[in-house]
């Protein structure tokens, strides 16, 4: 295992926050840690606490280290909210080498001449992806290396996040005692675990439901079209149930998910739980239909929001079908009221490796399995010096910024 490279992944969501340990070997990844801890100071999304958010980090880090026997001491860390903005730029550069064969070197340049934009000064750069390549006015290029050309251009998608939100989250990452590798955009890593090329060309909305949000991420043509954030999710579905059965949000939280189903036609009426309501010790028996008769309402309401949105942003009619993730989407029912409410295909992706087999953990494995595809992680050491993470016994895993992380990912110097 000690030639192999190692990716953590830090996914900071409102319920929880997960650290996610890959090991990448010849190409084939596989996680070997997971450690997860409740989510303390984060709100619909957003950093409220840094404190209290610093603390659930180290426990997550923590409870994955002690898995696997390895010191974390870099992740990669996922960035979402409703701050995050797309827009498409293109770069222009003529091809520096005598015989006029496009290298590194041109593309790397063509990049750097993409992220040139003039942003409002609470703006930074997060991500840049590429959507095509053009030599000599040819499109439809995805890697121009090795062709022979005059002027090389990229069309490219720049994500945007506001500098607040970025850098108080790299602040709660560094206080907890890591180095940040890399901020990737959740809904990116999301769309590489759980969207097939088809999917991408085709037209689909990926909707990643959370707790405190959810996530609406439209691919077309192959790349990122369109992305928004609706302030509602899980936690609003618990706090119903806690209204409605007059009971703690603590206690609803695990009725919702032991019990809980989203379609009150595929409840059962003689599935039968005690509830203690609040400000008595007086125990109340209800049914799962009875719960499902709380549940449906919200989720009909979530759904409908999601649609009403991707009409919005402009996709109502080019849109061929969504893909739901996130940890609200276990639910039994769930799949099935998507599909009446949505009006549409409908399926639910979750990651595809033991241990972690759960929508839940989507953006967290698919942050590695990005890491790995775009970003040319290697095992040897290299100038970059950048560790991964650090085993007990001192020796180290290497990461090398690779050509598919100036491709497909690159990040800008952060300020």
């Amino acid at each position: 295992m000690s030639s192999n490279d190692i990716i953590v992944s830090l996914d900071i969501g409102t319920s929880k926050v997960r650290a996610i340990i890959g090991e990448v070997s010849n190409g084939t990844i596989n996680i070997i840690g997971v450690g997860s801890a409740d989510s303390e100071g984060i709100r619909k999304g957003a950093i409220v606490d840094i404190d209290q958010t610093v603390q659930s980090i180290r426990s997550a880090v923590e409870h994955a280290e002690r898995m696997v026997g390895i010191q974390i001491s870099d992740v990669y860390v996922g960035i979402q909210g409703n701050h995050i903005a797309l827009q498409t730029n293109r770069g222009v550069v003529a091809v520096s080498n005598e015989d006029r064969e496009i290298g590194e070197e041109d593309i790397e340049r063509v990049i750097q001449a993409a992220k040139v934009v003039a942003l409002p000064p609470e703006r930074e750069i997060i991500n840049l992806v590429p959507k095509q390549f053009l030599v000599d006015g040819l499109e439809g290029i995805s890697d121009p290396r090795g062709m022979i050309g005059v002027r090389l251009e990229v069309e490219a998608t720049i994500v945007t996040g506001t500098k607040t939100a970025i850098h108080n989250l790299m602040r709660c990452v560094e206080k907890a005692g890591l180095r940040i590798s890399g901020v990737i955009l959740m809904s990116l890593a999301s769309g590489v675990m759980s969207l097939t090329k088809d999917e991408k060309t085709m037209g689909t909305v990926l909707t990643d439901i959370g707790a405190g949000s959810t996530t609406i991420t439209v691919y077309e043509q192959g790349s990122l079209a369109a992305i928004s954030t609706l302030p509602i999710g899980g936690e609003y579905v618990t706090n119903d149930i806690a209204y409605g059965l007059r009971t703690q949000s603590e206690q609803a939280e695990k009725i919702k998910l032991k019990y809980g189903c989203a379609f009150v036609n595929d409840a059962a009426d003689d599935v039968k739980f005690k509830v203690t309501r609040m400000g008595s010790n007086v125990e109340k028996e209800f049914s799962q239909v009875d719960l499902a008769s709380i549940i449906e309402p919200r989720m009909q309401e979530i759904f409908q929001l999601v649609r009403q949105e991707v009409r919005r942003l402009g996709y109502g009619d080019k849109v061929n079908g969504y893909v739901l993730t996130g940890g609200s989407v276990t639910m039994p029912g769930t799949l099935a009221l998507a599909q009446v409410e949505l009006e549409s295909s409908v399926r639910v992706a979750s990651p595809d490796y033991i241990g972690v087999r759960d929508p839940a953990y989507s953006s967290g494995v698919g942050m590695i399995q990005y890491v790995s595809k775009y970003m040319g992680v290697r095992g040897a050491s290299t100038s970059t010096g950048k560790k991964t993470a650090s085993r007990k016994s001192g020796t180290t895993a290497s990461s090398k910024p690779g050509m598919f992380e100036r491709l497909k990912n690159m990040f800008s110097e952060f300020i």
